[in-house]
């Protein structure tokens, strides 16, 4: 790249950025002078912007990088971590935002504090400001910074050394996407998520058409032809156990990882506690449900992509992503790639960093006061909150290139030491209203402890970490609905039902869970030895049929028979009565 190339990159990138700033603060203004407005979006979130912001929150440089370096290496088969989060995002949508919406809540633990007590409560909010400030938020800086410095070379555009170019660009992207979350509150992290979700939209099918055109001497639909008739290995999802995600994992730890993430994880789900009713959350949350079956092709294909035209021989795998964009990216596009790279770990760093704020001032500040405290207070707390956890996360996230086992390697152990607690305590509050607080309290201590046994024993247990989620899962709720058993509560817990938004469903939520399913299992046919894995024979095209007939049914009776009685059921809840 030239010098006058990468002037006019950096330009165009600066151009872009400066637009979505501009749109951003245009939505916002004046719209974050009290705590929903700041917190939650002034509860007016509409099912785009959810759907935008929850989307690009979940998607970074870590997964554009990761997935394709994963396809790139090994195969389809990690697909499975975005593909059934559609599940995850359907129970989120049906059974527990109904719930989070009625009782008004602001965060997950503030649920917690009703349906269990303050201590549990606050152990919830340290344990995600923990795993937030440790590592999540410094790994979006890390990875994001990595991913600049491979694609655009910064240590030679600025003459220094790799460590240093890490710094300057993980304070330049820290900064920058702090204003997001540190000014504009939810409602501008969510408007400027949307409009980078639309760019990162273009990049995504842009880069796997050059690639298929460079794989065909300048035709596409011969890159087309080439990728799906050789190494078709290449384009099965259904892992072995030994490919990195096996396909048994699908039906064990990961449903309950990915019910965590999409449901109760608060820097994903608070969002959709923003929600202007409940028919919009639910639009949002099943439309990113959508929204993740398109992610294997604008994120995995690429790194089969690279596989085909650089063969094994990059010296990492994470290499095939950045080595692919750098060869095939017209020059003309870079600065539009660029803005959308960074748009996409703004997104992920600004909405970790309102998030980790929200809970400190509402869940540990708050509570300890014992009064109430004026919302400009606590906005003005929030803001001073994320520009210190801000700061925290540029010391640590250089510091993760030392680390001896890798980032992913790190990322998964700290996940592991919360997620599968807060999910089990979450489905017992809601559906065990007898069990008691201390039982909470018992199984994430449990967990605590079990979950350390087990790293520590790692490489005598060869249990894959995934069934490990699932086996702790079972154990731990039946910690609870043991203590249930044995001392339950003097008096059920009821749902409180302060009706902040309107409550009816949307009436296409079931019909569409069921497409979502059916999409789902459609793309692991394609994805699979009956499919493009193999020769596409008969037993393809039967076993899709068979699919779109049950799916067809299915869907009649969802919006015929079955929605009214969800709407039912819905009314009972909001009335206390289940």
């Amino acid at each position: 790249m030239t010098d006058t190339d990468l002037l006019i990159t950096l330009l165009t990138c600066v151009m872009l950025m400066a637009l979505v700033g501009w749109v951003s603060y245009a939505k916002t203004k004046g719209s974050v002078d009290d705590k929903d407005g700041y917190f939650l979006a002034g509860r007016g979130l509409t099912g785009t912007f959810i759907a935008g912001s929850m989307l690009l929150t979940n998607l970074s440089a870590e997964q554009l990088i990761g997935l394709n370096g994963s396809a790139y290496g090994y195969n389809l088969s990690s697909m499975a971590w975005e593909v059934t989060a559609g599940f995850a995002t359907l129970i989120m949508a049906l059974v527990f935002l109904p719930r989070y919406l009625a009782g008004a809540f602001t965060t997950l633990p503030e649920f917690l504090s009703e349906r269990f007590d303050d201590d549990v409560r606050r152990a919830t909010a340290a344990l995600f400001l923990l795993g937030y400030g440790l590592i999540t938020i410094p790994s979006v800086l890390y990875s994001g910074a990595l991913a600049v410095l491979r694609l655009f070379n910064v240590p030679e555009m600025l003459s220094i050394g790799h460590s240093e170019s890490l710094l300057v660009t993980i304070l330049v992207i820290g900064m920058v996407g702090g204003v997001y979350a540190v000014f504009g509150g939810l409602r501008a992290v969510a408007v400027s998520d949307t409009l980078n979700g639309a760019g990162m939209l273009i990049i995504g099918i842009l880069v796997p058409l050059f690639g298929f055109a460079a794989l065909g001497d300048g035709s596409v639909l011969e890159g087309i032809k080439t990728l799906t008739s050789t190494h078709k290995e290449k384009l099965n999802a259904i892992g072995t156990p030994s490919d990195p995600t096996p396909f048994a994992t699908i039906f064990t730890g990961m449903i309950f990882a990915n019910l965590f993430y999409w449901g109760t994880n608060q820097y994903v789900i608070q969002r959709t506690l923003g929600a202007k009713n409940l028919a919009e959350g639910q639009k949002g949350v099943i439309l990113t449900g959508f929204l993740k079956l398109i992610v294997p092709f604008l994120m995995m294909i690429p790194g089969v992509i690279a596989f085909h035209l650089y063969g094994p021989e990059l010296a990492t795998i994470d290499l095939a992503y950045p080595h692919l964009v750098a060869n095939v990216m017209p020059v003309y596009l870079s600065g539009f790639f660029l803005a959308v790279l960074l748009g996409a770990v703004f997104s992920s760093f600004n909405s970790l960093l309102n998030s980790a704020a929200t809970l400190f001032v509402l869940d540990i500040y708050a509570p300890m006061k014992k009064k109430v405290i004026d919302d400009q207070t606590l906005i003005s707390l929030a803001k001073k909150a994320s520009i210190v956890i801000a700061l925290f996360s540029f010391v640590a996230a250089p510091m993760l290139q030392y680390a001896p086992q890798g980032l992913w390697q790190i990322i998964r152990i700290f996940t592991g030491f919360y997620n599968i607690p807060i999910i089990a305590i979450v489905l017992v509050g809601l559906f065990a209203r007898h069990v008691p607080a201390q039982a909470a309290k018992i199984a994430m201590v449990f967990h605590l402890v079990a979950y350390s046994v087990y790293q520590l024993f790692d490489d005598v247990i060869t249990i894959h970490f995934i069934h490990i989620y699932a086996i702790l899962f079972v154990l731990e709720v039946s910690i609870m609905l043991f203590i249930g058993w044995r001392k339950p509560k003097a008096t059920s817990w009821q749902a409180s039902n302060r009706r902040a938004v309107d409550l009816t469903p949307w009436r296409f939520a079931l019909p569409s869970a069921i497409l979502l399913l059916a999409s789902i299992a459609q793309l692991y046919l394609l994805f699979s030895p009956l499919g493009l894995a193999g020769e596409m024979g008969s037993g393809f095209w039967i076993a899709s049929a068979l699919l779109s007939v049950l799916t067809v049914v299915l869907f009649y009776l969802a919006l015929t028979r079955w929605n009214r009685r969800y709407e039912n059921q819905l009314e009972k809840i909001h009335l206390g009565e289940s």
